[in-house]
């Protein structure tokens, strides 16, 4: 059974700070590429950043400077640090999995809101 499970997600103030966790199963987890992607609330979805199984990391330019993502392939697990939120970062975040011949895995989600 493939699983993704999305942690971390909460309520938080603008300029304040979360750490997203996805754990996986079920597939070998070191050969497969880990995104985030968020939705927002009446919106499409919106890639946020990538890390290869490689470890190269990539950011969308709404996240560049204040995201970092991370993996720890002995956990099976990817994070995204989210520094200096802003109302706009709320949505829903996905984690996904992804690998060469393009064979996608996705979670459920964790709701992050950003408000006063």
């Amino acid at each position: 059974e493939v699983q993704l499970v999305e942690s971390g997600g909460g309520l938080v103030q603008p300029g304040g700070s979360l750490r997203l966790s996805c754990v996986a199963s079920g597939f070998t987890f070191g050969i497969y590429d880990m995104s985030w992607v968020r939705q927002a609330p009446g919106k499409g979805s919106e890639w946020v950043s990538g890390i290869t199984f490689s470890g190269s990391t990539n950011y969308a330019d709404s996240a560049k400077g204040r995201f970092t993502i991370a993996r720890d392939n002995a956990k099976n697990t990817v994070y995204l640090q989210m520094n200096s939120l802003k109302p706009e970062d709320t949505a829903v975040y996905y984690c996904n999995a992804r690998n060469m011949r393009s064979l996608d895995y996705w979670g459920k989600g964790t709701l992050v809101t950003v408000s006063s």
